[in-house]
């Protein structure tokens, strides 16, 4: 029999709290709760788990906080839970670690399979360059070679930068900022313009449809997602 699948909640609202629990149970998780930021590290740190799902408002600690300092030496999954309106304290969350976002009030059905897809991509993540196939194209990430319709298709190297980050990190919301590090270095890291001009390069070169994409997609404000 395999071990149930572990979900540190960090919440400290009660009743939302509850509901998790009582959901996530019923769908055969096994959860620990922690009501503040410190009490989940410490939890953590006792008791690995397999997927956080993380509340930004806390009250001893902000939830980004307790994200950078997770990411210190985990790479658990992380979800965020806010009821803030502002963008910017989810792109934040997100530039600190997390791996995705969830808007309160939200449907439980949507928690779950946020849940489940990061479940999936952490089961799949492997230290080898993988081939990414689609109908479209294919993308050798070992040799850096695509190709499409039979043919290579030449990328620029910021092109592939992008490329690369966004494929290595399947249905993951990938913040500007992080691209803009990653791909150009810390210098750039608010440098927007150049993501908006290099991944219309990256459409027309591998989008069929580069007005309408299929795979490259922006969520406005936030980032960009590689949906396979």
């Amino acid at each position: 029999m395999t071990n149930p699948i572990r979900v540190q909640v960090v919440e400290d609202d009660e009743g939302m709290a509850r509901a998790l629990r009582v959901n996530l149970q019923a769908r055969g998780y096994e959860v620990a709760i922690a009501s503040s930021g410190a009490d989940a590290l410490t939890q953590l740190a006792r008791n690995p788990a397999d997927l956080v799902v993380l509340d930004l408002g806390l009250p001893d600690i902000e939830g980004v906080d307790v994200i950078a300092a997770l990411r210190a030496w985990s790479a658990v999954p992380i979800l965020v839970l806010s009821a803030r309106q502002g963008d910017s304290d989810k792109v934040q969350a997100l530039d600190a670690g997390a791996d995705d976002y969830l808007t309160k009030p939200f449907s439980v059905e949507e928690l779950l399979a946020r849940l489940r897809a990061m479940l999936r991509r952490a089961s799949t993540a492997t230290p080898e360059a993988p081939v990414v196939r689609t109908d479209d194209f294919t993308i050798d990430l070992q040799h850096m070679k695509v190709v499409r319709n039979g043919a290579d298709v030449h990328l620029t190297r910021l092109e592939w930068g992008i490329v690369e980050v966004l494929v290595r990190n399947p249905d993951r919301l990938v913040t500007g900022k992080q691209l803009l590090t990653k791909v150009w270095g810390p210098a750039y890291a608010d440098a927007t313009h150049y993501l908006r001009v290099y991944m219309m390069q990256v459409r027309k070169k591998l989008e069929p449809d580069p007005s309408n994409p299929r795979y490259f997609l922006t969520e406005a404000g936030f980032g960009y997602r590689f949906v396979p």
